[in-house]
């Protein structure tokens, strides 16, 4: 299950960055451009053929999961922290090609990304990791069943 999930949450953000390619404006060579940050050095082939492996692997960690929370091997609250660490692995894949745009002046878009995505990103990944330690924790109770059972721990000691 753990690597599945992996593969899920990097696969997206590769698979994002690679299948967008390059966003650079039009009509003007790459030179003449100007740049928030400067793109890496990887051709959007390259980059298509890294994108279309990533999904691939992200698909297939999906389908590992799915399938495992409908057989219940895997216990659908966690679902509440893969989700949103794909969301921020979509952003991260999409905001990487955003920043690394080549534009004629000022990059908005940048600078909307870093200010209006960042903390969407920071309370995302801290929801992530907060519930992720939770589940980890003391999440392992489903239904109490009247046992005074609560979250996998009974509060008798017992």
């Amino acid at each position: 299950m753990l690597s599945a999930g992996a593969a899920l949450a990097l696969g997206v953000p590769v698979a994002a960055w690679g299948l967008m390619g390059q966003q650079n404006y039009d009509g003007l060579p790459a030179s003449e451009l100007d740049y928030a940050y400067q793109p890496w050095g990887i051709g959007d082939g390259v980059a298509a053929v890294v994108g279309g492996l990533a999904l691939v692997l992200a698909g297939a960690g999906a389908a590992v999961l799915v399938r495992a929370a409908r057989r219940g091997a895997l216990d659908r609250r966690w679902w509440g922290v893969l989700g949103p660490l794909v969301i921020v692995g979509l952003m991260a894949g999409v905001g990487w090609r955003i920043l690394t745009a080549g534009v004629v002046g000022a990059n908005i878009g940048a600078g909307m990304l870093i200010i209006l995505g960042t903390p969407v990103a920071a309370g995302l990944l801290l929801w992530a990791v907060g519930r992720g330690v939770w589940l980890a924790t003391r999440g392992h109770g489903g239904d109490t069943g009247g046992s005074g059972r609560v979250g996998g721990v009974s509060p008798r000691g017992v």
